[in-house]
């Protein structure tokens, strides 16, 4: 087997997951942070309008992410997918109706059209961070798999309960609470640097508690399980904490996405070359050498690759561009006949 190759496309792998979670970490945030910031109507469309042109562009990466696993690491897919099938049935339900409250809030020129929408999502995006964080957790921790691979229950619920055993653990209790605390900074960092006025006021004062609140559960995590990748994170949140203090909007994002890269990282590779570890006494690990699919097929995918993945890159680069400039939260007043709409606020201070 070509390890050099594995390691190529386990890296690729990690690198979708951690741009998927970088990117709807804030899109998770400003789903629930947005209808609680948002003190009007307009305040909260605004919130809404910041990540409208972009969410579905970032859940592209959920799908690579899961695409990569499967097709180059087929064992590494068949734990992760049988292990978690309920709370990934869980995940796509949310996805679906945040994506139709998002699209379906501007269809009904009605104030309690638009005030049920965010209801549901803000629950939809508060439940995803939550339940994307145990995920996460219980995975670092491990599953129960025998010597065959399987993933086995311990007898408590019956057949359900091997998918939802994994969410009962201690690993899934801390990951889910750094999920929302995440998800919380992310959203309230991107809302300040993309909205203007008192919501973007607003967004400031959440983000600093936020990231100090999560600064603090790194250093936790290195008191107890000293951890390289939580160390860094812990430094990147306190850095966050200090510039969002400072109104330093661009770079208190930057520093809470390169949080969220350090903790996922971290957590995809805390057991390397282990991918996923059982908790079974007697049991199989699922490892970078036995998971890897075979030569010939990582290079076909090598081929794929190479074509597909920088367009993805490229697209989603440019869309960011083109949707760069702040979002007002004001009622904008009618404008003369003849007169030409707003083009926006660039980013600044």
């Amino acid at each position: 087997m070509d390890l050099d190759l594995a390691l190529t496309w386990f890296a690729v792998a990690v690198l979708a997951w951690v741009l998927f979670f970088v990117l709807e970490g804030f899109d998770f945030g400003v789903g629930y942070l947005g209808p609680l910031l948002g003190r009007t109507d307009a305040e909260r469309s605004a919130a809404v309008r910041t990540v409208g042109p972009v969410w579905d562009g970032n859940e592209v990466w959920l799908v690579a992410a899961i695409g990569v696993t499967f097709a180059a690491f087929p064992d590494w897919y068949a734990a992760l997918l049988s292990g978690t099938y309920l709370p990934m049935v869980a995940v796509l339900l949310l996805l679906a109706v945040r994506g139709v409250a998002i699209e379906f809030r501007g269809k009904h020129d009605d104030r309690g059209w638009r005030a049920r929408c965010d209801a549901f999502l803000a629950a939809s995006s508060l439940l995803l961070a939550a339940l994307w964080g145990a995920v996460v957790g219980a995975l670092v921790t491990g599953l129960a798999m025998d010597a065959g691979g399987e993933v086995r229950a311990a007898g408590l619920l019956g057949g359900l309960g091997r998918s939802v055993e994994p969410l009962l653990s201690p690993g899934a209790g801390v990951g889910a609470v750094a999920g929302v605390l995440l998800a919380t900074l992310q959203g309230a960092t991107f809302l300040s640097l993309r909205t203007t006025g008192a919501l973007r006021v607003r967004a400031r004062r959440v983000a600093v508690p936020a990231a100090a609140a999560a600064a603090f559960a790194a250093l936790l995590t290195v008191v107890m399980a000293p951890s390289t990748p939580a160390a860094v994170a812990g430094a990147l949140l306190t850095a966050a904490a200090v510039a969002a203090a400072a109104r330093r909007e661009a770079l208190a994002f930057t520093a809470s996405s390169l949080a969220v890269v350090a903790a996922v990282v971290g957590a995809l590779t805390a057991h390397f070359p282990v991918l996923l570890p059982t908790t079974l006494a007697g049991g199989a690990d699922v490892t970078l050498r036995g998971a890897a699919a075979s030569d010939g097929a990582l290079e076909l995918i090598s081929v794929v690759g190479v074509v597909v993945l920088p367009g993805v890159v490229a697209y989603q680069l440019w869309s960011y561009w083109v949707f760069r400039r702040r979002v007002g939260g004001e009622r904008e007043a009618p404008r003369p006949a003849g007169a030409q709409p707003s083009r926006g606020v660039r980013l600044g201070r």
